[in-house]
């Protein structure tokens, strides 16, 4: 077990806490929860782990004396919606939750993005614990408490920050995780990579076999090495102020367009995720940033870990509407397009005022 400590100092608390990763970790969840003071929690599962790792959890709380009431979630990004919360919120108030009782997320990204809120926005803010059981929540989701909800006009629009009392990243969970759910996750790893450390990405490229077979050695290193690396850039920006953490989201805004247009859950985060990394590495190329050899150099690391580069010749997606989604994000100011574009492998910057005519370029670019 190895735990990384996030340092978040706050008035008038410190809100600085551990992300847990290891082994056999979710039996001791109640304990965790029991150290901090927690009597009461309301459990957050994705429906499809609710006889499994939710059911240790749920069995740790019962053991350490804490009430608890598990509320069970569809699987899939369509429950990250407006109705869902409302849902959950109505659950909380019919319980008489208060500022004392702890929200336990127990899933994926979708489950923590959703009950993060939930937990933001309940009585102004519950206590959250995060226990990812996948790859993408455990290195990248789970930590630094952005939370939220989709609409149709695109991903996450609505949210909030909402740092976790702790993560927990139980390594065994993702021994049964469905091949596609994996892989998918291993987009995130390469991001990070890509963004920050070029060393590790050059250490991914030399074990891929080894994450394709889940070696135990060779999973924890790249789960561990993402989260410290999302801890670091969480702890020098935790609100997106300065714009380091917004190179968290390379990828994410030509990813986030293709997840919308396709309709949620046609294409996993991850899947993409990947897609978005490839179009912004093209997207860097016709702009002189990068060589082409760095845009093959990433699309073989992605290709060989079973991700895609491209949308599938099925979605029939419209390039106004991409463009359209892509001018909503987050990172957009009035309507312009920014992008997190590398410059080599292991940097990339913000990038603001793209011409929408090279956009269009980067999303045919071969």
């Amino acid at each position: 077990m190895t735990s990384i400590r996030l340092h978040l100092p706050g008035d008038p608390t410190d809100r600085s806490y551990d992300i847990v990763c290891g082994n056999g970790l979710l039996a001791g969840v109640g304990d965790l929860l029991g150290r901090s003071g927690a009597r009461r929690a309301f459990v957050v599962v994705d429906a499809a782990v609710a006889g499994t790792h939710a059911a240790v959890v749920a069995e740790a709380l019962t053991k350490a004396g804490i009430e608890h009431t598990v509320f069970p979630v569809p699987s899939g990004e369509a429950s990250k919606s407006l109705d869902m919360v409302g849902r959950l919120w109505d659950e909380m108030a019919r319980l008489a939750l208060d500022r004392t009782t702890h929200v336990v997320a127990v899933g994926g990204g979708v489950i923590g993005d959703l009950a993060g809120f939930a937990a933001a926005s309940f009585a102004r803010g519950l206590p959250v614990w995060q226990v990812a059981t996948t790859l993408v929540a455990q290195v990248d989701s789970a930590i630094g408490g952005k939370t939220g909800i989709n609409l149709a006009g695109g991903k996450n629009l609505v949210g909030a920050f909402w740092q976790p009392r702790g993560v927990v990243a139980d390594i065994d969970t993702l021994a049964t995780l469905p091949t596609r759910e994996f892989t998918s996750g291993l987009a995130e790893v390469v991001k990070y990579g890509m963004i920050l450390d070029a060393e590790f990405f050059g250490w991914l490229e030399a074990h891929v076999e080894g994450i394709l077979a889940r070696e135990p050695a060779d999973v924890a290193h790249a789960v561990h090495r993402s989260a410290a690396l999302k801890a670091e850039v969480v702890e020098r920006d935790e609100r997106e102020t300065s714009g380091l953490r917004a190179a968290l989201n390379y990828g994410h805004t030509f990813g986030h367009a293709y997840e919308t247009a396709a309709g949620y859950g046609s294409l996993l985060h991850g899947e993409a995720v990947a897609i978005g990394m490839a179009r912004a590495a093209r997207l860097a190329r016709l702009l002189g940033r990068v060589s082409p050899e760095l845009v093959g150099r990433q699309d073989s690391l992605l290709l060989r870990l079973g991700l895609p580069t491209s949308p599938p010749e099925t979605a029939g997606l419209a390039d106004d509407q991409l463009l359209a989604i892509m001018a909503r994000d987050k990172k957009s100011l009035g309507g312009r397009l920014r992008f997190v574009l590398p410059d080599r492998v292991g940097h990339v910057d913000l990038v603001d005022g793209i011409d929408p005519d090279l956009v269009r370029q980067a999303l045919h670019s071969v």
